[in-house]
């Protein structure tokens, strides 16, 4: 016996992806506006910027300003295409289809953001090309059912290009199907800003984590990767609301998470110090 299983609520589907209270999110250019720009043309779009930057945060934000449902898939490299559009599956009654995420945004209508695609496999990411053109329809090949996207569905997707390699990078088909907004960190005011909303810290604690996080930035391609990022900061600034030293939360959010180089490590302790 064969069925097909189109949501676990028939009634609302997308009712578990609704974001029901605003996510906090401090603009610090015109992305607002460019990206409901972008929705109301349901232009696909990517971000495009470092880790923990403000992404996924911007993505939830705006999809409660727009009142939309928000499905977001984290990408890895072991993802497959069934991951992504749903597959045949064995329960009491036979075999039931269960859409996959991707399936689930289009065939209902809600935002599907695919968080730093880069990571899936890249005969994963060609499922969306036919979603990302003027088609805007989803072939579900095991089905032999295309899925007509409905008028309210947006891909969205993130990725970091401090990370990309010759092996792990988006195809130019790829890129060139999305529009793109570009992020970075915030400027030193608007980021002790974000930490003291966040972390609710005071001023001179937020001002003291932003400069140790710019001395952290600095040393990137000196055997850091990546310096800290603004989400480090809340994590650190949350650390020393709970009562414990700033310089020990810098270490514990801030230096040991992103090197184990005890050099490097020397170095950012000295930059903690500095700061202080």
């Amino acid at each position: 016996m064969t069925q097909t299983r189109r949501g676990a609520d028939a009634a609302n589907p997308l009712a578990d992806f609704m974001i029901t209270s605003e996510p906090y999110f401090r603009p610090v250019g015109r992305e607002i506006e460019l990206y409901e720009a972008a929705y109301k043309a349901r232009m696909p779009i990517m971000l495009k910027g470092p880790t923990g930057c403000g992404k996924t945060r911007f993505v939830e934000h705006m999809a409660w300003r727009l009142g939309k449902p928000l499905i977001t898939v984290s990408c890895h490299e072991d993802m497959t295409a069934s991951d992504l559009v749903g597959r045949y599956l064995l329960d009491a009654g036979g075999t039931v289809w269960h859409d996959g995420p991707l399936t689930l945004a289009v065939r209902y209508g809600a935002i599907c953001y695919l968080d730093e695609i880069v990571e899936a496999r890249q005969d994963t990411t060609v499922v969306i090309h036919s979603l990302t053109d003027d088609r805007r329809i989803l072939p579900l090949e095991k089905k032999n059912e295309v899925v007509r996207a409905h008028p309210d569905f947006q891909v969205v997707i993130s990725y970091n290009p401090g990370y990309q390699s010759v092996l792990k990078d988006l195809k130019e088909s790829t890129k060139q199907r999305f529009g793109a907004i570009a992020f970075s960190y915030p400027s030193s005011n608007v980021e002790a800003e974000i930490v003291m909303r966040e972390a609710g810290v005071d001023r001179r604690v937020a001002d003291t984590l932003v400069r140790i996080a710019e001395r952290s930035r600095n040393l990137r391609g000196q055997g850091l990767e990546e310096g800290a990022s603004t989400r480090m900061l809340v994590n650190a600034g949350l650390l020393v609301a709970g009562g414990i030293p700033i310089e020990e939360a810098s270490q514990v959010a801030m230096v040991v998470p992103i090197t184990d180089d005890p050099d490097l490590r020397e170095a950012l302790t000295g930059a903690i110090a500095a700061c202080i």
